[in-house]
């Protein structure tokens, strides 16, 4: 199962660089993410200590008591991996982006991508191509 971040392209310019990482999650929280319960549209990372942690991904445990299913949830890098994108990430003023969550064997690992949030001028402009682009289709489809 594999869940994405739909917002993620819509609020920020991301870089073609990718990088597949490991979550640490609780038995019931894996669960749910295989049955494709989680959702990430407002989730970001966060470098603290010298270690990443995921923070406001929503992901709800079945049968949990007093849980917090946004709670902050550690990722599983390398130090040398950790180093290199927090350079990249200061040298050119980006942020973690989580885009995909995903099941890989009996593993779950999370798909983050560096990006530069977008400001809204340049949503709009998005919004607009995307409406001018579909009209063009259309026009395309009705005259075939």
């Amino acid at each position: 199962m594999r869940i994405f971040n739909k917002r993620a392209r819509f609020e920020y310019e991301l870089t073609p660089e990718k990088v597949e990482v490991g979550v640490s999650l609780l038995g019931a929280e894996a669960k749910s993410l295989r049955e494709g319960r989680g959702d990430l549209s407002r989730s970001f990372a966060k470098v603290i200590n010298g270690e990443v942690f995921l923070v406001n991904a929503n992901i709800p445990a079945v049968g949990l008591q007093n849980y917090d299913s946004i709670r902050t949830r550690k990722l599983l890098l390398h130090k040398k991996e950790i180093l290199s994108l927090l350079t990249k990430a200061k040298q050119q003023k980006l942020q973690f982006i989580p885009l995909a969550m995903y099941t890989k064997g009996r593993l779950i690992k999370l798909e983050l991508k560096l990006g530069k949030p977008k400001r809204q001028f340049e949503k709009k402009e998005a919004i607009k191509r995307r409406d001018i682009n579909r009209e063009v289709e259309r026009e395309l489809k009705g005259s075939i």
